[in-house]
């Protein structure tokens, strides 16, 4: 198994109907309660485990996810409210040494929870005219509303099994 990339990169080729996004949508809603269940036995000493080597910690994992989401959110409205706007990424690699991701995780969890409820309320309520919607990102280029909702899906998914693989291969 790729430890890197446990569940492959991101793909759909296929065409982004209501009930794919609908898909997605619940994949993003039920994500919070996931991690939280996929941590809540660990200890301090497992959380400070890396999935991988070279990788980030389980406890840096659950705080990028909230850093990523909340800008993902960013982007959602930004897409939704202006015309193709040029978005700000960030060095998610220096994100995850500065002094917050040393915080306890329920933090992150919490926040989580409370930006997950927002964001698929928001997602819910889109029309298929929003789903055509574009912001641009500088390295990856034009954008869909509707496929971001799938790479969010998938980010998730990707993360959450960085933590389930890590706990199975230790036996935890």
């Amino acid at each position: 198994m790729d430890m890197k990339y446990p569940i492959g990169t991101f793909q759909y080729d296929g065409e982004i109907t209501s009930s794919v996004t609908s898909v997605w949508i619940n994949e993003i809603e039920e994500l919070p309660r996931l991690l939280r269940d996929a941590v809540k036995d660990l200890d301090n000493e497992q959380l400070e485990t890396a999935y991988r080597s070279g990788g980030w910690t389980v406890r840096q994992v659950i705080h990028h996810l909230a850093d990523s989401h909340m800008n993902a959110y960013i982007r959602f409205k930004l897409a939704l409210t202006e015309e193709n706007p040029i978005i700000k990424p960030y060095d998610e690699t220096k994100w995850a040494e500065l002094s917050d991701y040393k915080l306890p995780m329920d933090t992150s969890l919490l926040l989580l929870e409370a930006l997950h409820k927002r964001w698929t309320n928001l997602l819910r309520g889109l029309t298929p005219a929003d789903m055509e919607k574009t912001f641009i990102h500088p390295e990856s280029g034009k954008v869909a509303v509707g496929k971001n909702i799938g790479i969010y899906a998938w980010h998730g998914k990707h993360h959450l099994a960085h933590i389930t693989t890590l706990c199975k291969r230790m036996g935890w």
